[in-house]
């Protein structure tokens, strides 16, 4: 999920708790459109919008595919529950009972499922956020830490976590954050142009010029790597005007 996804699920969600049905629907079913169908809760969303609108077949697909990702998602079984006694399937409805009821629950990160680690992890990372703007410095950066033991590969919140342990001097730790944000995705061009920041401050221009120069390669706009790799001294090529 990429930035503009999550923030669209963080609106979504909002709309949802606030009963703007409407509202939801329509960016949950973006959502799903645009490939983000492995996170249960969207399902489950959609699936109560559904329910309310009294659509129970759809309801139940969408509960379904909720169950898919996540057998154990107390909420959609008990939703599900519903639906299936609405629709005349008792024992449908009885068998997903009893498997609440047997449930086994593991207090390890390795035992959640996808949706539920990034679920957490941008928990981690919201709180983080809050302990940074009251000058929390050190508590932001125990709390992105979660979230990156969850979700190591969710490069934005890894260059985050750089620029915090930048600010507390923590540089050798910041670099490697931004060393694996481009290891795992190369493309994340802010990864590249942190690093890039790192190694000029390390004393290792080459490797900076080397990384600015491909951010331009593939995004020729991008101002940054030029303003960069002019404090290095480096020509951009930028045509008058630009």
């Amino acid at each position: 999920m990429d930035d503009q996804q999550r923030n669209t699920l963080t609106k979504a969600r909002e709309h949802y708790k606030r009963k703007e049905f409407d509202r939801a629907k329509h960016l949950l079913e973006k959502l799903v459109e645009s490939g983000v169908s492995s996170y249960a809760d969207v399902h489950n969303m959609l699936g109560v919008i559904h329910h309310d609108a009294g659509d129970l077949a759809r309801a139940q697909e969408q509960f379904e595919a909720a169950l898919r990702i996540n057998p154990n998602y107390t909420e959609a079984i008990l939703n599900l529950t519903v639906t299936y006694n609405e629709i005349g399937r008792y024992e449908d409805a009885r068998r997903l009972m009893e498997h609440l009821g047997q449930r086994k629950t593991d207090d390890s990160p390795d035992g959640l499922e996808p949706y539920a680690r990034g679920k957490i992890a941008n928990l981690h990372a919201d709180v983080a956020q809050a302990y940074y703007d009251v000058g929390m410095l050190s508590a932001a950066i125990e709390e992105l830490n979660k979230a990156i033991v969850l979700c190591g590969d969710f490069v934005d919140l890894r260059v985050r976590l750089g620029n915090m342990l930048t600010e507390a001097q923590r540089v050798p730790e910041a670099t490697k954050q931004y060393e694996e944000a481009v290891r795992i995705k190369p493309e994340y061009h802010q990864a590249k142009i942190q690093l890039g920041i790192a190694y000029l401050k390390a004393g290792r221009k080459p490797e900076a010029i080397n990384l600015w120069r491909s951010v331009l390669e593939k995004d020729p706009a991008s101002r940054s790597a030029r303003m960069y790799l002019r404090l290095a001294g480096e020509k951009t090529d930028e045509k008058p005007g630009a």
